[in-house]
């Protein structure tokens, strides 16, 4: 049950990163998840776990990570579609 919670907080976490790099128009839930999970990686990595958590993922590290991994990822890929 707690990887079902994981997956939920995830997209939530990618959806707001999409919201603030205004690139959530583009991505899908799939993408959020993804976005989401590995971006609480990086985030937490980089910043540590502070502020208030939920599943695990400590949520202000994990939405800079998100966004990080959303501008990078757009900036890749932005730049082979060209």
């Amino acid at each position: 049950m707690g990887w079902i919670w994981a997956l939920i907080v995830g997209a939530i976490i990618g959806a707001i990163a999409g919201a603030i790099t205004g690139k959530g128009s583009s991505m899908g839930w799939i993408s959020n998840i993804i976005a989401g999970i590995v971006g609480s990686a990086i985030g937490q990595g980089i910043l540590g776990t502070w502020g208030p958590t939920l599943a695990g993922m400590a949520l202000i590290p994990s939405i800079v990570g998100a966004v990080i991994l959303v501008i990078i990822v757009s900036l890749i890929f932005g730049r082979r579609q060209s």
